[in-house]
């Protein structure tokens, strides 16, 4: 079980969702207000969801504060259904996002698939040219030096570097990555390759194939 932090400035939204998560299990902490987000309550997380649209500070807003704070998964709920705006936030760091109005079973699924996902302790390292994979602590080198990615970013890289050289679909990563079957995600998938691929051409690297009208690939081996 997590710590969910909720925000939303929404009341009966915050007593649903926290409601539900607490039968669940988990430990909830719902505020009203982005501006309430503390360093304190990033430490404590495991989960954070982030309503987009919110007064003062809105949960893009927020995301871009907060990001370099936690390591946790960051999920946007938005009414915003435009593609532009779920890319911005995934843009800034946010690993995904579920649309108001939304079923509360698929939202507690969704939540649990991070968690899962969070909770994979492998113990290796794997190398792929001048990348290599911290497998334990979820980090990617490049000659070394660290590559700051978010979670869901490593996470794409580590499931298609351990498949190099098979061509993959937006729905197999999303479904391998964030363990939740979900085929409308597949502008997410794109956006967090869009993000990788400009943080690695910055050192030089280009390790990610893609392949028309089929998937991604990873073109690195050992």
């Amino acid at each position: 079980m997590g710590h969910i932090l909720i925000v939303d400035d929404e009341a009966d939204v915050r007593t649903l969702i926290q409601t539900a998560l607490e039968r669940d299990g988990h430990q909830v902490c719902a505020l009203q207000s982005g501006k309430e987000v503390s360093e304190a309550h990033c430490q404590w997380a495991d989960c954070i969801l982030l309503d987009v649209m919110m007064p003062d500070e809105d949960g893009f807003a927020v995301c871009r504060r907060i990001r370099d704070l936690v390591n946790c998964p960051i999920l946007f709920l938005t009414a915003k259904a435009q593609e532009a705006d779920i890319l911005t936030g995934l843009g800034l760091g946010g690993d995904d996002y579920l649309s108001k109005p939304f079923r509360i079973g698929e939202l507690r699924a969704r939540i649990n698939a991070h968690l899962r996902r969070e909770q994979r302790t492998p113990h290796s390292r794997m190398i792929r040219g001048e990348l290599s994979f911290d497998m334990s602590g979820k980090v990617l080198f490049c000659r070394e030096h660290p590559v700051k990615l978010t979670r869901g970013e490593y996470a794409i890289c580590e499931y298609l570097a351990l498949h190099t050289g098979q061509t993959l679909d937006k729905e197999q990563i999303y479904e391998a990555v964030f363990g939740y079957d979900k085929t409308a995600d597949s502008s997410a998938i794109t956006e967090h390759i869009k993000n990788i691929r400009a943080k690695l051409k910055l050192l030089g690297q280009d390790p990610i194939k893609t392949v028309w009208g089929e998937g991604y690939q990873w073109k690195y081996t050992t």
